[in-house]
């Protein structure tokens, strides 16, 4: 090894650095963004009459609803609030196929499978892990899916039951997929099955941090593609307001949209109201989310800027990554298999990073390269500290490898 770098290491070592780079979590200057939130006195009635402390209104009040839709570009009847994550409604979605289907019960068929774009979120797989479902992965390719990649696989398997992606600021590439990906990707779903889900996990969609390339809502190009009612698109607060605090947003088109609120029903006694009209006491409108989205990008760009500046000291044959223009996370792929090697180095000089193919299912990532970096939780120091360890991990493990 370099005497420099091994020195290098060494100091870094003796700082007896504790530092979390595990989860995109907000920090805590982001969290005081919403601090108004805990002292908002709730009315007895929404805007609309209703009783915000009763049960009843299963699906939200009116007025949180319409704001969904409104974030969404969907219709207020085809918009539901639910509780602090989007991953909660998957997981109702899925779960309401699995035992009721569109036309038949999941659980009475065998061989379920699902395609999932790589690399890709690892909550999204331990979901359908839960259901034992088969997960068939897709590249993404800076646009969104690889759309040869993604054909090919509904030309060689049977009973794939869909597609679950996250369309803008993908986690963890930073992906906006384009209008023309979208509408591929619609067209040959539909193509295959009628019963072909899109879900559409919409978690960064307010989350731009700097200029973002325009994209359509995808609830108007699955209109123009007559796909809507395969189609489930939501969003959450979770990373506006406060973590497992906030509200959840879904949207489909009707049949599907019946479903999830069947299953829902079965779980649900009613939902919280008290909390909705809270944040529509502190967010009135789409504008209002807006402004108060462009505070979190203030806060979060310069975390980013940080990360981008140490990694392009690297140069290209060390690794490479593509810069993202909003979401929470970097999504990093080394030249040579050593993610592994690069993540024990790290944690050795107190550095923690997601771990090592967690960006695939059962976290078996062919090419040991794909690593989830996530800026936003630490102090800017804290970071400047956290990619200095990680760069100067990469260099050790890489120049193992050609030594």
């Amino acid at each position: 090894m370099d005497e420099s770098l091994e020195s290098k290491f060494a100091t870094l070592k003796s700082k007896n650095l504790k530092i979390d780079l595990t989860r995109g979590k907000p920090g805590s200057d982001q969290l005081d963004l919403s601090n108004d939130l805990l002292s908002i006195r709730v009315p007895a009635e929404s805007p609309s009459g209703v009783d915000v402390r009763n049960y009843g209104d299963p699906l939200g009040i009116p007025e949180a609803r319409e704001l969904g839709g409104e974030l969404l570009s969907a219709p207020l009847e085809n918009t539901l609030v639910g509780e602090q994550s989007s991953l909660l409604l998957i997981y109702q979605l899925i779960l309401a196929n699995y035992l009721f289907g569109l036309e038949m019960p999941w659980k009475d068929q065998e061989n379920l499978k699902f395609i999932c774009p790589v690399p890709g979120f690892d909550r999204h797989f331990r979901l359908l892990d839960d259901f034992g479902i088969e997960m068939l992965t897709v590249p993404l390719t800076g646009t969104g899916v690889d759309m040869d990649k993604f054909k090919g696989l509904l030309s060689e398997h049977q009973n794939i039951k869909g597609i679950i992606c996250v369309p803008r600021h993908s986690n963890p590439t930073g992906d906006v997929y384009t209008d023309e990906n979208l509408t591929q990707l619609f067209e040959a779903g539909k193509s295959y099955s009628n019963e072909f889900l899109f879900i559409l996990d919409h978690a960064y969609l307010l989350h731009d941090f700097s200029s973002t390339e325009f994209q359509t809502p995808s609830w108007e190009i699955a209109n123009q593609c007559n796909v809507l009612d395969q189609t489930a698109i939501l969003c959450s607060f979770s990373k506006v307001t406060f973590g497992g605090g906030g509200l959840s947003f879904a949207a489909a088109g009707t049949k599907l949209f019946n479903l999830l609120v069947k299953q829902r029903a079965s779980m649900i006694v009613c939902s919280d109201k008290a909390n909705q009209m809270r944040h529509l006491e502190f967010l009135k409108s789409k504008k209002d989310v807006l402004d108060h989205m462009g505070k979190h990008a203030d806060l979060v760009k310069p975390k980013f800027e940080l990360a981008f500046k140490a990694l392009d000291s690297l140069g290209s044959e060390i690794g490479s990554y593509k810069k993202p223009t909003g979401g929470y996370f970097v999504s990093y792929n080394t030249s040579k298999p050593i993610a592994k090697r690069v993540i024990a180095l790290c944690e050795e000089a107190g550095v923690l990073i997601t771990p090592a193919g967690s960006t695939y299912p059962h976290f078996n990532d062919p090419q040991d390269s794909n690593i989830r970096l996530a800026p936003t939780f630490l102090e800017l120091e804290d970071l400047k500290e956290a990619m200095e360890v990680f760069t100067t991990s990469l260099q050790i493990a890489f120049e193992e490898q050609i030594s």
